[in-house]
């Protein structure tokens, strides 16, 4: 009883002291705290669904529509989900993530039959879909490569940037998209490679150039759309493989988003080829240790899904029947839009609309021109003229162009 009179003292003096200070301080301990920016891919949705106007358009949604402007669920995955239901547990993975489906991962992005994935010389741990991916070697980078620079293409996604400024590595940016041509500036890119510093680290979307051999730098790919900018998985990996045909060590960020749909699972992969086996384990042993006060081990329910697709012939076969109908419906709204262009009389060259691929199209508009789009015509989209070609439809198409005609057709 003595103990407990004790105890119910020391208790109420305490609540005493916290109650008063509390009372001098608590508006203090988060007055400095100002209002976030608006995440400028983000912003744009927020703000397309605060409008009323019955013609508005979303032009700036990262991820895929149907004709009709309605997301999409895979029947690959509908299939894939009606087989893991009540069939496996929902206990915690390891750390490192599933292996199977990191293993069925890597063969997409180094080959089925890679000798690297024989030879277990890839350090590989399931992710936070491409943005925990990127974020994770981020900080891997930063720990044990402590004074290296990352390179972040202009332009890039947005978010590349965060990803690299939380983890406290220092950046620079190098050429990539010619604002005239409207395509790639190889002669600006090369320039800013050969006069990076040695063994700098380089951003690089999967495109087929290997430029990164000129002074010992380190490629990492964030490759968050194979098989959605073509079609199909193997040509869109055809840099990673030519990279390895160089002799390159590297880095791979993927990404089930886009190419499975599975936006809200987060799910995707990281990995890292190193000199053998053993440096290979060491790695992975790394990133698992930096993910463990990060996240502690990934969700199991998107690596289910990505396992039994992958591993199953007949889904992996439906999958990729899939993701290429994506791609094709993208590849004709390219052409949808540059065509209703061309026929409105635009002074303008629209020839890039269907020369670039993938979900999104630089269109070359201005901030000002892309401020009128949705001042007058309720079109939203980044103001740097990015267009998400999953958002275009045979019902809008039209009304786009006449649209994006009008704003332009001065310049």
């Amino acid at each position: 009883m003595a103990a407990l009179r004790a105890a119910n003292t020391i208790s109420t003096k305490l609540t005493t002291k916290t109650a008063a200070f509390c009372t001098r301080s608590m508006s203090s301990w988060w007055g400095h705290v100002d209002q976030a920016p608006k995440d400028p891919i983000l912003g744009v949705t927020e703000a397309f669904l605060a409008d009323p106007s019955p013609s508005k358009v979303n032009v700036g949604v990262g991820a895929y529509r149907d004709d009709d402007g309605k997301p999409v669920v895979l029947n690959c995955v509908r299939q894939a989900e009606a087989r893991i239901a009540g069939n496996l547990n929902m206990e915690y993975l390891p750390m490192g993530g599933s292996n199977h489906m990191v293993e069925e991962t890597l063969k997409l992005a180094y080959g089925e039959n890679s000798e690297f994935i024989k030879d277990k010389r890839i350090a590989a741990v399931q992710a936070l879909s491409g943005t925990g991916a990127c974020r994770l070697f981020a900080d891997f980078q930063k720990r044990y490569q402590p004074e290296s620079e990352i390179y972040i293409p202009v332009p890039t996604w947005s978010n590349h940037h965060n990803i690299w400024k939380d983890a406290n590595v220092s950046q620079k940016t190098y050429h990539y998209y010619h604002p005239e041509s409207k395509g790639l500036d190889f002669s600006a890119m090369m320039d800013d490679i050969k006069n990076a510093p040695k063994g700098s680290f380089f951003l690089l979307h999967a495109c087929a150039h290997n430029p990164t051999g000129e002074k010992g730098h380190f490629p990492f790919f964030d490759m968050a759309y194979q098989g959605f900018a073509s079609g199909d998985p193997e040509r869109d990996a055809k840099a990673i493989r030519i990279f390895l045909e160089d002799g390159h060590l590297l880095g791979i960020s993927q990404s089930f988003a886009k190419n499975m749909g599975l936006y809200g699972q987060r799910v995707g992969c990281l990995s890292v080829l190193c000199e053998d086996e053993k440096q290979a384990s060491a790695v992975k042993s790394r990133l698992q240790q930096i993910a463990r006060p990060m996240y502690s081990n990934p969700p199991v329910h998107g690596s289910l899904l990505v396992s039994v697709i992958l591993s199953d012939p007949d889904l992996k076969k439906l999958w990729l029947s899939e993701v290429k109908g994506m791609a094709e419906r993208i590849i004709g709204v390219r052409s949808a839009l540059r065509d209703n262009l061309e026929k409105l009389g635009s002074p303008l060259s629209w020839e890039h609309i269907t020369k670039q691929i993938g979900m999104f199209c630089y269109s070359g508009l201005t901030p000002e021109q892309v401020d009128r789009l949705t001042r007058e015509y309720h079109i939203y989209l980044t103001r740097n003229g990015r267009i998400s070609m999953a958002g275009v439809t045979t019902k809008n198409v039209e009304y786009l162009a006449k649209a994006i005609h009008e704003v332009s057709k001065s310049s």
